[in-house]
């Protein structure tokens, strides 16, 4: 039991008797089911409705700290009940209306500052209670799995900047090996998640000093990549949209440059693709065969629009 709470505000009930003990330690991974209840018997939420349990990794600073004291106090396996004093659950309101707007669609969670609260309330009727009246409450917990630090993958923001930048080379060979086995879908996943952990890193550093430019240089590999995969996906304006940022680092990509051109290309934005695609054959010579069919295809593509164009005109008389 953490030694921060008082043991004698929290009653156990084993429900069921659990299989192994394992030892915990700071970092370490649980994961569990509970329900809540408040001590008339009444259920606020209940884990197994989301089909998600819960997971939690000790010593992270949780919001509801009686958790990660209750759980140490179980085997893997063992189903218990925990009654509370109201004195260590004050903060629940405000982690079940987390868990609860996690499994509601982005546009309809609502942020919960202090002044929502005093105005407007928690967001549901059983919380905004609970926030109310403080009442002790009663976990049902069923601990499925312990995990120590090092057997399992853990989550970015767990993790060092030495540890993330070495994630950031995992993934990128992972999605590499996805791009070669035609696997797209993983490999954007692969290069999405690479992308985000090395702007978590960038917002740290002041923009172009020399840690910010080697983030950038390790950026431009995964855009490209990325823009890739959504060239072969057709998703044209994220192609623009990547292409363009790797040309803020790198002004001379021509890699950038060509994959821009074929989206603005599929986007019939054609003067800008004949723009990129120009500045291609200017920076690499060698490309001037590959930019030239790309050239004439831009051109089909302007004499079929002419033909549409007048085909719609000739419909207005």
């Amino acid at each position: 039991m953490d030694g921060c709470l008082d043991e004698a505000k929290i009653v156990k009930t084993i429900v069921h008797a659990g299989s192994r003990v394992v030892p915990f330690r700071s970092g370490t991974k649980v994961t569990f089911h509970f329900q809540t209840r408040k001590c008339d018997g009444t259920l606020l939420d209940d884990s197994r409705t989301r089909q998600k349990p819960m997971e939690l990794v000790l010593g992270k600073k949780f919001k509801l700290e009686v958790w990660e004291a209750i759980v140490q106090q179980m085997a893997v396996g063992e189903v218990a009940r925990f009654r509370c004093d109201q004195s260590l659950v004050l903060q629940y309101p405000f982690v079940a209306k987390t868990i609860r707007d996690a499994a509601k669609p982005p546009e309809e969670r609502k942020h919960c500052c202090g002044m929502t609260v005093q105005n407007e309330g928690i967001g549901y009727r059983d919380l905004d209670e609970l926030f109310v009246q403080p009442q002790d409450l009663e976990f049902t917990i069923e601990l499925l799995s312990v995990e120590s630090p090092g057997e399992y993958e853990q989550e970015s923001w767990q993790l060092s900047d030495e540890e993330k930048l070495q994630r950031v080379n995992q993934l990128r060979e992972q999605g590499n090996t996805a791009y070669g086995q035609q696997r797209y879908a993983a490999a954007l996943e692969s290069y999405s998640y690479a992308i985000g952990i090395i702007e978590q890193l960038m917002l740290k550093e002041k923009p172009d000093e020399p840690e910010w430019v080697e983030l950038a240089r390790l950026k431009v590999p995964l855009l490209l990549n990325y823009s890739q995969c959504r060239l072969l996906e057709r998703d044209y304006y994220a192609v623009i949209e990547h292409c363009t940022e790797v040309l803020r680092y790198e002004p001379d990509c021509v890699k950038a440059l060509f994959r821009r051109g074929k989206a603005h290309a599929g986007a019939w934005n054609l003067d800008r693709a004949r723009a990129d695609f120009e500045r291609c054959a200017g920076l690499d010579p060698s490309l001037t065969v590959a930019i030239g069919r790309e050239l004439v295809k831009l051109g089909e593509q302007a004499r079929l629009r002419d033909v549409e164009d007048r085909l719609k005109y000739q419909k207005l008389f």
